[in-house]
This record gives structure tokens, sequence and C-alpha cells, in this order.
């Protein structure tokens, strides 16, 4: 490898809008974040299905809780 080509790579902080902080190895210093699996609703358990044109029931009323 060149010398002194390569951007360094040190340690730094990731900073979430939630408060949570991550603390690895970066060549950015100091990254911040909207949402991390702290706060995503999907790590969270609290997503929920948002189903606006009744596709869901569709499917359920054309298929039932078929076995195979």
């Amino acid at each position: 490898m060149k010398e002194g080509i390569h951007p360094s790579y040190e340690a730094t902080k990731i900073h979430c809008a939630c408060g949570f902080e991550v603390e690895t190895r970066s060549t950015k210093k100091g990254i911040s974040v909207e949402i991390c699996s702290n706060c995503h609703p999907f790590f969270t358990g609290k997503q929920k299905l948002v189903d606006t044109a009744g596709r869901v029931e569709k499917f359920r009323r054309k298929y039932g809780n078929r076995e195979s």
C-alpha cells in the first residue's frame, strides 16, 4: 500500500436523535443518525401495519386460513 493516501481510521461515536450513543471506528468523526436499532419500530416491536386500501382484509376473505 502507498503511504499517505488513505484516510485515518479512528475511534468515533455515533449519536442517535433518541440519545443513544455507540462507539465504533470510522474515517468520519462524529456521526449523527435520526433513527437507530434502539428506537426503530421494527426492532422495538411497536411497528404497526398500515392498510389504507383494505388489501389485507381482501386477501384474508379470498384465501382465509387455509391449511396445506
